[in-house]
């Protein structure tokens, strides 16, 4: 397993050993030693897969409180994936990185808490599965969009098929900044609502 930083502190570029053989590929997605040892966080508390047929884009999606780490794979097909930094204070707040992940590449990327997060298909259809670090809370999500203009963000579709929640996401610039992750305190952040 290879482990890189993406462009962004804490986004992680991970590349399972993929096994080959005439029958097709087997590939280890999870050993909580073994990311643990890579950085990773060892306790995931949901997991989600969605599909969806080519040019959907998903995102960009965080919540605060109760931020999320994320390890997204892609199971079938190919997405586009992108990390953007929403924490106040982070040397790299609105900066974004992405990456290309398939079922054929067996990539993951790891984003960490206080990343908003996002994927457009670009295969016929995708498989997209993704552990988290917290659960769902619809109060604590926000949604931010995924074309903002002052994240300028380098989408290889032209016009996505968007949900209506996403369309109506906010630009980073309106979302009051209290409801955004703050950077180094994050772990006080989830604490206080669990409470």
């Amino acid at each position: 397993m290879k482990v890189r930083e993406l462009g962004l502190p804490g986004v992680l570029l991970i590349e399972p050993t993929v096994h080959r053989d005439p029958r097709g590929h087997f590939l280890e997605t999870w050993r909580r030693e073994r990311y643990r040892a890579a950085g990773l966080p060892a306790d995931f508390l949901q997991d989600n897969v969605s599909r969806s047929r080519r040019g959907v884009l998903r995102g960009l999606h965080f919540q605060c409180p109760r931020p999320q780490a994320k390890l997204i794979s892609v199971l079938a097909g190919e997405a586009y994936d992108v990390a953007v930094d929403v924490r106040v204070g982070s040397p790299t707040f609105g900066r974004w990185t992405a990456a290309i992940l398939s079922a054929e590449n067996g990539r993951q990327l790891f984003i960490p808490e206080g990343f908003a997060h996002g994927f457009v298909v670009s295969s016929d259809e995708a498989l997209v599965a993704y552990k988290c670090t917290d659960v769902y809370v619809p109060e604590a999500e926000l949604v931010l969009r995924w074309d903002d203009p002052a994240l300028d963000i380098d989408w290889p579709v032209r016009d996505p098929v968007v949900s209506d929640r996403d369309r109506a996401g906010r630009r980073l610039s309106d979302i009051p900044v209290e409801r955004l992750p703050t950077y180094g305190v994050l772990a006080l952040q989830g604490a206080e609502i669990a409470r």
